[in-house]
């Protein structure tokens, strides 16, 4: 948990929030203060650098597994499928923000120095312990859940005037990519459907953590017998405990 509250204090730092925009760590969807939330550039920033370094572990974890599969000459149960999933579900997220914002030169060398510090840590880390990895970003997900819902909530009390106006447009690749209907277009739809992903993601994570790393099946991709269906990751936030899935 100490590592992912570093890794907000990181964000916090790289993305220019002021220590009156933080947030209270005890209710993090809440502002401190209503009279200095974070604007709509300032809410685009904070979430293109999250979301550009969101979808590292993912592709770290399936490439290390992939290559594992190979080496072992042994099927990987699953797990390298879901987890490149939950990379290119982060990176259309990041695209989505992109087409609302395009973000300067110095954005773009702090997340090629973000990027490839996070990248070459976690290739580490999951070759030491696969199942701490997976719980880091399992509560790294949870403050992206967090973000998410404090966004909605300023955009609910009026504090993010354009978004909340019905009027505002989002891309076209993020309805192509959803599949949102008419009349759910607006940001505040948008968000939700951002910040279920990242839920799932989050339920995903802390389940995989609970699991052998190299003998378990991927419970969320696998056939039950007797008709039982496969878990649902956004139902449970800190994931199903192994006795629950196998």
């Amino acid at each position: 948990m100490e590592l992912t509250l570093i890794a907000r204090y990181c964000m916090n730092k790289a993305t220019g929030l002021r220590a009156e925009q933080e947030v209270d760590k005890k209710n993090p969807t809440t502002a401190v203060v209503a009279s200095q939330p974070m604007t709509e550039s300032q809410w685009l920033v904070r979430m293109i650098f999250l979301e550009s370094i969101a979808g590292v572990p993912g592709m770290v974890a399936g490439m290390l597994r992939h290559l594992g599969s190979l080496r072992r000459m042994k099927r990987d149960n699953g797990w390298i499928e879901t987890l490149l999933e939950e990379s290119y579900n982060e990176r259309m997220h990041l695209l989505t923000f992109m087409k609302m914002a395009e973000p300067g030169w110095f954005m773009k060398l702090m997340i090629l120095g973000a990027q490839g510090v996070f990248f070459n840590s976690m290739f580490f880390a999951y070759l030491v312990s696969p199942r701490i990895c997976h719980r880091f970003v399992g509560y790294l997900e949870e403050e992206a859940v967090h973000t998410y819902s404090r966004c909605i909530r300023e955009m609910d009390a009026g504090l993010l005037p354009k978004w909340s106006d019905p009027k505002f447009e989002i891309p076209d690749i993020a309805v192509q990519y959803w599949r949102i209907p008419e009349g759910k277009r607006t940001m505040r739809d948008l968000i939700l459907y951002i910040r279920a992903d990242e839920a799932v993601h989050r339920g995903v994570n802390h389940t995989l953590g609970n699991l052998n790393q190299n003998e378990d099946p991927n419970p969320f991709v696998s056939e039950y017998k007797d008709g039982a269906k496969a878990p649902k990751a956004a139902l449970k936030p800190t994931g199903f405990e192994r006795a629950e899935v196998l």
